[in-house]
């Protein structure tokens, strides 16, 4: 089973937008899909929030699109200034009075998150001031980095470059703070059963990444999905929250945004275009025509 790693890799951007050495998976060919009307456009990409150094995942389809489409919309349009984000990660993320981290797993776990931490070299005090969620998701991102998945020139940054360069617009559906606030809104529990899932996936990061690069290279859908139905068993809630609802609130802006004229390219993690309950489904069951065009 595929643990919250695979999530955070595939569905939520603030975290990730990372690049590592892989091997390659060709021809590349990423879900794309269409949503229009007389006068309106709205393209569906689903992207992995990161990739290797010079990965060719552009295709002729996703050219062509991408050059027709006035706006581009994203999860979220990362601060430019990483301070910004940091100044909101510790306002959500730390709380006094909390009880060790160590204290917050069972007994037989605890050994093997000391020895993540050790790996890290992040202070246990630090970490002890921190909200379940909120150290969970540094060590994640820590364990990433330590598998050679780093922040460089994901899909999302590549994409904003080119679309800043043709002086396009470049919006977000969320802020930071809402994207980090989903996890701040997460019950105790549920953070606990999440920095579980982040002690068992660290052992195999690298090879989870790997399995979610070919799914969406491939633009395999079936393989996304089943990675998402894995966790739904596993943490509902987190699922919920991250997955289900987002889901949900985009739907409602695309049926909104039909309302206006013009063609946008709406990138999102491939998470959320995958499955019985993705953002084409929804679109779907409110009587809106989706066609996969790759």
């Amino acid at each position: 089973m595929l643990r919250p790693l695979t999530i955070i890799l595939s569905a939520f951007g603030l975290i990730t937008g990372c690049s590592s050495p892989t091997e390659a998976v060709a021809p590349a060919k990423p879900g794309l899909w269409k949503v229009s009307d007389h006068d309106t456009t709205i393209y569906l990409f689903g992207t992995i929030h990161m990739l290797p150094p010079d990965y060719a995942w552009r295709t002729k389809n996703f050219d062509k699109a991408a050059a027709q489409a006035n706006e581009l919309m994203l999860e979220v349009v990362m601060d430019k200034d990483p301070a910004k984000t940091a100044e909101i990660m510790t306002r959500l993320g730390r709380s006094p009075g909390l009880p060790p981290l160590l204290d917050r797993v069972p007994q037989e776990k605890r050994a093997e998150l000391k020895t993540i931490i050790e790996s890290a070299k992040i202070p246990m005090d630090f970490l002890d001031g921190m909200e379940t969620w909120a150290a969970a998701t540094t060590l994640a991102a820590t364990t990433l980095a330590q598998a050679n998945i780093r922040a460089s020139d994901g899909v999302e940054r590549q994409l904003t470059g080119s679309f800043e360069k043709a002086g396009k617009t470049v919006a977000g559906l969320e802020t930071t703070e809402q994207q980090l606030g989903y996890f701040d809104t997460l019950p105790e529990t549920v953070q606990r059963q999440f920095l579980l899932s982040v002690i068992d996936s660290s052992k195999d990061a690298e090879g989870e990444f790997h399995k979610m690069m070919s799914a969406w290279a491939s633009g395999d859908t079936s393989k996304i999905a089943m990675t998402f139905d894995d966790e739904l068993q596993m943490t509902p809630e987190l699922t919920d929250v991250l997955l289900r609802k987002r889901n949900q609130n985009w739907t409602r802006w695309v049926k909104a945004r039909m309302d206006t004229p013009g063609t946008v390219l709406m990138a999102v993690g491939a998470g959320h275009l995958a499955g019985k309950e993705s953002v084409q489904e929804m679109l779907k069951a409110e009587g809106l025509k989706v066609k996969r065009i790759q």
